[in-house]
């Protein structure tokens, strides 16, 4: 029997109420597939055990890993951030002039070091005042090629 019409436009609405959609594409499948992509993505559920065993999460709840991890695709591997007080996931700052630490160093001329709750926790150096103006002292962290903090972004295991 051939269906055409409205009994095909019904049978067609019945199958797709039936039939649940496909299955997202993994992680790993993804990034096999583009490359390189620097979008931040929640982390699905198989991927929870990977950031216990890279971030040693092993008391944190699943629920609360996959509200605080990220994935993103890099050169075609899975690569995880797990989010916390001084560890960002987004793009790292490299600038070397920060406006809020030369207001700061206004008000605490020759401080020793400059508090991350002014320069941010995502810039790459050290800073401290240099008088009234902000001067960079070191550079503790590294960025990858990316533009990432390489330190707090660890490749996950494919599937």
């Amino acid at each position: 029997m051939r269906w055409s019409g409205p009994a095909a436009v019904v049978g067609i609405c019945l199958l797709s109420a039936v039939v649940p959609p496909a299955a997202a594409a993994s992680p790993a499948a993804l990034c096999r597939k583009v490359g390189t992509d620097d979008r931040l993505r929640p982390i699905p559920q198989a991927l929870v055990p990977a950031a216990v065993r890279l971030f040693h999460l092993n008391a944190m709840p699943a629920a609360q890993i996959r509200r605080s991890t990220y994935f993103r695709c890099f050169e075609g591997q899975v690569l995880v951030c797990t989010l916390g007080a001084n560890l960002p996931c987004g793009m790292a700052d490299a600038s070397r002039y920060l406006a809020g630490a030369d207001r700061w160093c206004a008000g605490h001329p020759g401080a020793d070091f400059i508090p991350r709750y002014v320069t941010g926790h995502d810039t790459i150096y050290r800073w401290r005042c240099t008088g009234k103006k902000a001067a960079v002292t070191g550079q503790p962290l590294t960025v990858d090629r990316r533009g990432f903090i390489a330190r707090f972004w660890k490749r996950a295991d494919s599937d």
